[in-house]
């Protein structure tokens, strides 16, 4: 109850600030300059959390635009997914493969997202060129407020301007931060931006996705991008900025009975467990590898297993060296767990990482400005397509990428 009520003034305050937030009031004098894109991730935000009357800008934004319902890539996974959005490359491509993994080139080492002294490897990275450093290169701008990988030198480049990320600011703050950004004098002003919304993200998994404290987060995050049009306003940019917004996956519920015990199966005499919870990488040891394939490999209640060349074609997961031998994917609802691991706080009962092609999984995509048509709904599309919309809107040459243009050229204006 405690947690509910805290939730539910949230979100009433979130609706208030929403309203004062939308103004009409004249606009400031047009600033001179480039057009602005700003990329906007909303973390674990579903289509659907729109249809529940707790997001009046982020509605009237998709209403008022273009809309569609997302698939992210294979895993449906925080990290990958937000690398996926900004080199145009699936996770198997790019090389981060999940949230924990290793690299056999760094034997002993395990990437995590709380280990900066590790992700900061640029190796982590490197198979993947993302928009703010081919932006830079190329002479646009960029501010990064918050998006994984961008706190770090990658490819020898930085952007113009970064946070360090810090799950304790405010989504309010994080506006005022990007903003502030805008207010630099046109010679060291970005002209492309990202922003990051975690809220949604954790209190789905903290509480599910069906609940009012999921509710109330959206309402929150809905309030911080009304700030953000305010100031956008306030500052002659009203007409000038071309939004994409979008999330990383969705959001299932998830029983907290619901476990497939790896321990079951495999011993740490046979095999290490890399990562572990709704997708799972198992690595054999020398000499252990019929064994692991015989207790683990194919369809058993409530997950599949599969050796790393046969993971389905359409995951694109096989060719990467940090994919380990033996890949396995819970049914929706359900996890893997295995004791080598450590176990991160209470069982959450919101969760993804399931197959993208389950409605559950799916993201958020929104795009509103002058480069885009009104009142447009697109087909369901992968998201390594966000990849070279964001190169068209910036005018920058992509790198090589999996997207295509034309998965989201009927809701352009050009």
């Amino acid at each position: 109850m405690k947690h509910g009520r805290r939730f539910f003034v949230s979100a009433l305050l979130a609706f208030a600030l929403s309203a004062c937030a939308h103004s009409d009031a004249p606009q400031s004098e047009a600033v001179a300059g480039p057009p602005i894109t700003i990329l906007i991730s909303l973390d674990g935000f579903r289509p659907d959390y729109l249809d529940r009357g707790q997001t009046p800008t982020l509605s009237r934004l998709a209403n008022e635009g273009v809309r569609a319902s997302m698939r992210p890539s294979f895993p449906s996974v925080t990290f990958p997914n937000h690398y996926t959005l900004v080199t145009g490359l699936r996770p198997g491509r790019h090389g981060l493969i999940n949230n924990r993994m290793e690299d056999p080139e760094r034997p002993g080492v395990v990437f995590t997202l709380q280990d900066r002294a590790v992700a900061s490897d640029p190796i982590w990275w490197s198979d993947g060129v993302p928009i703010w450093v081919t932006a830079e290169r190329q002479g646009v701008r960029t501010g990064t407020m918050f998006w994984p990988g961008s706190e770090y030198e990658l490819h020898g480049q930085r952007p113009t301007r970064w946070r360090v990320f810090d799950q304790s600011l405010p989504g309010f703050a994080r506006v005022d931060v990007l903003l502030s950004w805008l207010d630099l004098p046109e010679a060291e002003r970005p002209s492309f931006f990202t922003l990051y919304f975690d809220l949604v993200d954790t209190a789905g998994h903290r509480y599910g996705p069906d609940v009012l404290e999921t509710d109330a987060a959206a309402a929150e995050v809905d309030a911080a991008i009304a700030r953000l049009l305010a100031g956008l306003n306030a500052r002659g940019y009203g007409d000038r900025v071309n939004f994409v917004i979008v999330a990383d996956h969705g959001m299932s519920p998830q029983g907290t009975e619901s476990v497939i015990d790896l321990d079951s199966r495999i011993s740490p005499q046979q095999a290490r467990v890399i990562f572990d919870g709704q997708i799972t990488g198992v690595q054999p040891l020398d000499g252990q590898d019929a064994v692991v394939e015989g207790a683990l490999v194919g369809r058993s209640e409530h997950g599949e297993c599969w050796r790393k060349a046969d993971v389905p074609a359409r995951f694109d997961f096989s060719q990467h060296r940090r994919i380990p031998a033996i890949v396995c994917m819970a049914d929706l609802g359900w996890r893997y767990r295995s004791t080598q691991l450590p176990q991160y706080g209470s069982v959450a009962l919101g969760a993804h990482g399931y197959d993208p092609e389950a409605p559950e999984m799916a993201a958020i995509f929104i795009a509103n400005g002058p480069a885009f048509q009104r009142g447009v709904t697109l087909n369901s599309f992968d998201n390594v397509s966000v990849y070279p919309l964001l190169t068209h809107l910036t005018g920058i040459t992509p790198e090589p990428n999996q997207g295509d243009l034309a998965d989201v050229a009927a809701g352009l204006t050009n």
